[in-house]
């Protein structure tokens, strides 16, 4: 039967695996109780209409029970007014009828299996609806819990890559301000020199040009 095989999936399924994998868990345990509600209905449906025709095959079965008893005593009479040929059809009769309750009773056996059968399929599901509906709000808050657990940790993350790389700016930063004070020193100190030299150059032009200017006026020393 269709509806015991989507009980019976319904009632093994594990609600946590179905949460755990689900992109959103809330649709999905809710979708989950809903559908338990609607197979619940439709089990206890069928339940009712099994009994009924359980009831049923049960009163057709002593009906003809009944008719058996009956055509026993018309049969009895038959015999006793020594009517043979009453007799034999009354007892051909009555064991058709007998035929006819053995086939009810038969059903009504197959009948009541059926129903039990019902039955506990509905116990399991009526357990297993309340299961979800006492760990709904728990499955939901421990994936929204672990949810923004995952988050807070993604974000201190990258908050620390970016803390990382921040430093490691700062540091790069602070070694190129490092190299250019040193190349400007070194700038610094070589133009000093050259100025230096330059100007010990200019002090002996002048020495030189003082004194040819001394020879030639006729000072000497």
């Amino acid at each position: 039967m269709a509806l015991l095989e989507r009980v019976s999936t319904l009632v093994r399924a594990n609600l946590n695996d179905l949460i755990d994998r689900a992109e959103h868990p809330e649709k999905m345990i809710k979708q989950i109780v809903l559908d338990m509600e609607n197979q619940l209905l439709q089990v206890k449906t069928q339940v009712a209409i099994t009994i009924a025709d359980e009831q049923v095959l049960l009163k057709k079965q002593k009906e003809n029970e009944e008719k058996v008893a009956e055509w026993a005593r018309k049969a009895e009479l038959a015999v006793d007014k020594k009517q043979d040929d009453l007799a034999r059809a009354a007892i051909e009769r009555g064991l058709g009828c007998r035929q006819m309750a053995d086939g009810f009773a038969r059903q009504v056996a197959e009948q009541k299996q059926q129903v039990e059968t019902l039955k506990s399929a509905l116990r399991k599901l009526e357990q297993k609806l309340q299961e979800a509906r006492s760990k709904s709000d728990l499955l939901i808050a421990q994936h929204r819990r672990a949810r923004a657990l995952s988050k807070a940790s993604d974000a201190r993350m990258a908050m620390a890559e970016g803390t990382a790389a921040g430093a490691l700016d700062r540091m790069k930063n602070k070694v190129s301000r490092s190299e250019a004070m040193s190349q400007a020193k070194a700038e610094l100190a070589g133009d000093n020199i050259d100025g230096r030299l330059e100007a010990l150059g200019k002090e002996d032009e002048i020495d030189r040009l003082l004194g040819e200017l001394k020879t030639r006026r006729g000072q000497n020393g």
